[in-house]
């Protein structure tokens, strides 16, 4: 048997009850990019019923709109923990629930408290130039010249816990950065900052480009995930793209740090191409991040229509591979919609779609918690270890 959660970071469907309190009143990623972009090139997603998750929030979508037979159960899930991050947003659906928001930075300069940097600055030998809430591809485009000339690093925030530090590879090498970032995720443990960020770029001024070599060092874990709770009963579990970062590796028996969407569906398909012989449970946790980090941020309808419409090619394939009592299903971690105000993520539903070869798909309805998709995993595969939330193959 395997499972397979395919995160499609930042695909939000709605505004969640408590949106107001993010100042997100009226964000909703899907619908917006569907009334933005035609023609709307989810056929796969349609027919797994993506429309019909979004109609039960009463936001048909233009281009993609409910199916009299979805292939798949179908549902949406509203996020209880405090946040409308990566971290949050992949930890609950994994089991935690969280009670307390991480810790998040005030935007304006100075951003970060004096000892922090100040302890940084210290340990990495190497001077803070930023220290305020940016735009990632904006501040290397004003601060990056300063920064080939003095070596100083490049540190910001935005209105996620995150610390990050943004590096030209030539002047700060990557091991150099990573060493960095591991020194700055000890200190801001105390300060509960959700993640520290390695942003490495390359380029001259005026055409300051990000690369691939991210990397998320992310707090330690307050408790166990589904994660550990598959693995210690023998589970093979396996992370795709940033999961291996945002889980600190807990709980997952092989991390592929793939980077891109095209990589990281590529590794799932070969993953399941490749299935082992006598490998009788597996569990496949991916993350999407092109859609968030390329184009949600960035404010591009057309961009992340198109990053979702690379993901429905994929599908078919994917749901080919599968095997009979295979379970596919397929989410987000939080909302981050390309035509709102700002630059940052919103406080949304995510969609939910559950896919097994020859069952008819249902309405899962409204959840309460994304948690319901490890409770989800842990009747899969008989793992009672795990008892959050309620179970999603019983009403599918």
């Amino acid at each position: 048997m395997q499972a397979l959660v395919l995160v499609i970071d930042s695909f939000g469907i709605g505004e969640a009850p408590d949106a107001a309190d993010f100042g997100d009143t009226g964000a909703n990623t899907a619908l917006h990019i569907c009334e933005q972009v035609s023609p709307v090139r989810w056929d796969n997603l349609k027919r797994l019923g993506l429309g019909n998750a979004s109609e039960l929030l009463g936001n048909p979508l233009p281009g993609c709109p409910a199916v009299p037979d979805p292939v798949a159960s179908f549902g949406v899930m509203r996020e209880l923990s405090p946040g409308k991050d990566t971290t949050t947003g992949h930890w609950e659906l994994a089991g935690i629930h969280l009670e307390e928001a991480f810790r998040t930075f005030p935007p304006e300069y100075p951003s970060f408290p004096a000892e922090l940097t100040e302890a940084l600055e210290k340990r990495s030998g190497r001077s803070i130039i930023g220290n305020r809430a940016a735009s990632g591809t904006a501040i290397i485009q004003e601060l990056g010249e300063e920064h080939l000339k003095s070596g100083a690093l490049i540190c910001y925030t935005s209105a996620d816990s995150v610390f990050q530090i943004a590096a030209h590879e030539e002047v700060v090498p990557l091991e150099e950065l990573y060493e960095i970032c591991e020194a700055a995720r000890e200190l801001c443990d105390g300060y509960s900052v959700a993640r520290v960020i390695a942003r490495p770029f390359m380029g001259g001024p005026g055409n300051f480009t990000r690369t691939k070599n991210r990397r998320d060092f992310s707090l330690p874990l307050p408790e166990a995930t589904i994660l550990d709770h598959l693995q210690e009963r023998g589970v093979r579990t396996v992370g795709v793209g940033k999961i291996g970062d945002i889980f600190n590796e807990s709980g997952i028996s092989e991390s592929y740090h793939d980077k891109g969407n095209e990589a990281c569906l590529e590794r799932t398909l070969s993953l399941i191409r490749e299935r082992r012989e006598g490998d009788d449970k597996t569990f496949i946790f991916v993350n999407l991040v092109d859609t968030d980090m390329i184009y949600g941020h960035r404010r591009d309808p057309r961009g992340y229509h198109d990053a979702v419409s690379g993901i429905d090619s994929a599908l078919p394939e994917i749901m080919t591979g599968m095997q009979e009592g295979d379970l596919l299903i397929v989410s987000a971690d939080h909302g981050c919609d390309p035509t709102f105000a700002g630059t940052d993520h919103t406080r949304e539903y995510v969609p939910v779609l559950l896919y097994q070869k020859g069952r008819t798909g249902r309405s899962l309805g409204i959840r309460e918690g994304l948690f319901d998709c490890a409770r989800t995993l842990s009747e899969y595969f008989n793992v009672e270890s795990y008892r959050r939330g309620r179970s999603m193959l019983s009403d599918a």
